[in-house]
């Protein structure tokens, strides 16, 4: 076990391991146990009971949250001609196409957060697929990144649209916004993204969906919701 900081342990006894709390408790609690000294990203995690080896058990998407993330995005979009102008007058940060395939390529360059592709582009994007998939920046027309309306998508992406993807272990990660959002703001963004997983619930799922779902901050320990309970 990791040695635990002064401030963890303190937080820790707020927060009852075997209770199972309303959402709206829950992100109380990740709020007050927000003890570090920088503004502290409060995230979402959700057990799914789907199998991710399975590809009709897939739950990928993307929401808008309704007070964003908190977080300055910037934005790549691979695209030419018109598209590359239109993504440049939306306000993406990086556009190109072969040079900066070949950026990433070469200098390993990943500065940026989100990565936006016009359907043409694709066949010179999946040249990196290899190096953009594990580090989850592959555009996706699941969640809205493969498209010919780049304004829109950048836009959206702006505004505090997040992706959502089952990993391996069947959770979904996902940052809720800031601690100095308060919990009024948070509760917002939350019921957003849970209405959001819950719709997305494959065909193939059998048995209870949400496992289980808890709210924390980045250093601090995490509150346990009780799943029947989420859209309350």
């Amino acid at each position: 076990m990791p040695k635990r900081g002064k401030n963890y342990i303190e937080s820790a006894k707020l927060v009852d391991k075997h209770t199972l709390y309303t959402p709206v408790e829950a992100i109380e609690l990740a709020v007050k146990t927000s003890k570090a000294k920088f503004d502290e990203t409060i995230e979402l995690a959700v057990r799914l009971g789907v199998d991710p080896r399975h590809a009709d058990q897939q739950v990928r998407g993307a929401v808008v949250l309704p007070h964003g993330t908190g977080k300055t995005v910037k934005v790549l979009v691979f695209a030419k001609g018109d598209k590359a102008k239109e993504a440049e007058a939306a306000g993406a940060d990086f556009v190109g196409a072969e040079e900066l395939v070949e950026k990433i390529q070469k200098e390993n360059w990943f500065d940026f957060d989100i990565a936006v592709a016009t359907p043409d582009m694709m066949g010179l994007v999946g040249r990196i697929g290899r190096v953009l998939g594990p580090k989850g920046l592959m555009p996706n027309p699941k969640s809205g990144t493969v498209t010919f309306d780049v304004a829109k998508a950048i836009a959206e992406i702006k505004a505090g649209k997040v992706e959502y993807r089952v990993d391996k272990t069947s959770i979904v990660h996902v940052p809720i916004g800031k601690k100095s959002f308060g919990a009024e703001k948070l509760q917002d963004n939350f019921k957003v993204l849970m209405e959001a997983l819950i719709k997305a619930k494959p065909a193939a799922a059998k048995g209870q969906y949400l496992k289980s779902v808890s709210v924390s901050s980045t250093m601090g320990p995490g509150a346990k919701v009780n799943p029947i309970k989420v859209l309350e």
